[in-house]
């Protein structure tokens, strides 16, 4: 399978990239291609301008080449952390731009004429996972955990992907380094859950290990 892995966050060494990083590992530890996309490093351009509206339009190399390997994965990953409730501003102008129409949904008439959304995506499984400073149950009873909504019901739902799982993982600014440590074999057994090998582990890859190539530090 490919699976496609989208980073949001501009500190590298962050606790974002550890996750990455080690959804990455496990991936092709099960035998599939990962593609992994830095957005902050690469710096990708997020601003939609007013000709890219057009469903025709003529595409920047780099929104085009996004927009080829989302359409042909078999699986997404998305980690951000969660600001404001929202995802970082460089991870919307790239839903705005990637996940564009005639790529990842598009209108059919209804009934009653009313443009009624079909998902184009190939994707049939996705992973959201994010990091917050603020406590699970208080994200949920204050601000209702808009992430929810617009990951499930607003993004991938539209775009045909109905299997989504997200797992958040607070409060990262006080945790541990076992509690990271712990959270990090989550993300192993999360991904490997959803994309397995058909053989574990496969013949030719060393037993899984625990991720140490990058510094898993509080920053989120």
């Amino acid at each position: 399978m490919k699976i496609s892995i989208i980073l949001a966050h501009p500190t590298p060494g962050s606790f974002n990239h550890a996750i990455a990083d080690t959804a990455a590992e496990t991936i092709r530890r099960c035998g599939h291609e990962v593609i992994l996309h830095d957005l902050c490093r690469e710096q990708f351009p997020p601003l939609l301008s007013t000709t890219e509206l057009q469903k025709d339009a003529k595409l920047e190399p780099v929104v085009a080449r996004h927009c080829e390997e989302i359409a042909n994965a078999d699986g997404i990953i998305i980690v951000h952390p969660n600001w404001w409730g929202m995802p970082p501003a460089i991870l919307k102008g790239w839903i705005d731009r990637v996940l564009r129409m005639e790529v990842a949904y598009r209108f059919v008439a209804g009934d009653n004429g009313e443009g009624v959304p079909q998902g184009l995506l190939r994707a049939r499984s996705a992973i959201v996972f994010n990091t917050a400073n603020t406590p699970e149950d208080r994200e949920r009873k204050v601000f209702g955990d808009p992430l929810e909504t617009l990951w499930k019901k607003c993004v991938f739902d539209l775009c045909g992907v109905k299997n989504v799982e997200r797992r958040t993982f607070s409060v990262v600014v006080t945790s541990t380094p076992e509690q990271r440590a712990q959270w990090l074999t989550e993300v192993r057994e999360i991904v490997g859950a959803h994309f397995p090998a058909a053989k574990w582990p496969p013949s030719s890859a060393p037993a899984p290990a625990v991720c140490t190539r990058r510094r898993i530090d509080n920053i989120s």
